[in-house]
């Protein structure tokens, strides 16, 4: 069994009517909606939970965070932030959804600004998959078509990804490095860029195939303590 936390802000969709109207229960119980199966657990967190519901104990017991944010950002407190990334060092998988490139632990897990060019004017999107082989991208075709997505476009100030899995293509011409895979410390990251909260996109099949692959993907196979730098003797 694998244990997935998702933490969504849970923001839009107590303030805003057209983002309720996609998701009426959260983008978190959406998640969970198609992530939950005999094989995966999914417990959810909110920033309307105590310590963001992610405590220690919570996060010792996630096999894998499954992240998403927008407009609150900074009411995550720092040590919440320095705590999931511990986490990920330690061993903990973690997978971040479109404008969680601008969370602050996928900025403390990348060390850079995590900046891009935006723009909302309902363009589709095609999501290639340039990497097939990849387990993250197993049972997809040549791309994901969205008939409408958030443009995001390069430069995306990260670090040079491990791997690339999906590049996106959007009806204005831009492209953006969509599907990102890096490993900080014991822990293994992915990066997946759709997700916008006014379009029905987590409703997708093939989104949904790719977070889950990405769970998988993501699981730990070894947890340990990452910043233990202990004393040994010779052989």
């Amino acid at each position: 069994m694998i244990r997935v936390t998702v933490f969504n802000e849970f923001v839009h969709e107590r303030t805003e009517e057209r983002v309720r109207n996609v998701y009426p229960e959260g983008i978190h119980m959406a998640l969970k909606g198609f992530l939950e199966s005999d094989e995966i657990s999914v417990k959810t967190a909110t920033l309307l939970d105590e310590e963001c519901g992610l405590t220690e104990e919570v996060l010792n017991d996630t096999d894998v965070i499954i992240w998403w944010g927008h407009m609150a950002h900074e009411k995550v407190p720092d040590e919440i932030a320095e705590r999931v990334q511990k986490a990920v060092l330690n061993g903990m998988g973690a997978i971040f959804l479109h404008s969680a490139h601008f969370s602050k632990p996928f900025r403390l897990l990348m060390g850079t600004p995590c900046s891009l060019t935006w723009r909302e004017d309902g363009d589709f999107e095609r999501v290639w998959a340039v990497n097939p082989a990849h387990p993250i991208a197993q049972g997809i075709d040549r791309f994901i078509y969205l008939p409408s997505e958030e443009t995001y476009g390069e430069p995306f100030m990260v670090p040079e990804p491990d791997e690339t899995v999906f590049i996106g293509g959007y009806e204005g011409g831009e492209v953006f490095r969509s599907g990102l895979c890096y490993r900080r410390g014991f822990g293994k990251i992915f990066y997946f860029q759709p997700g916008h909260e006014t379009n029905p996109t987590f409703f997708v099949p093939d989104i949904q195939r790719v977070i889950k692959n990405a769970v998988y993907w993501a699981n730990p196979i070894y947890r340990g303590d990452a910043y233990n730098c202990p004393h040994v003797k010779k052989p």
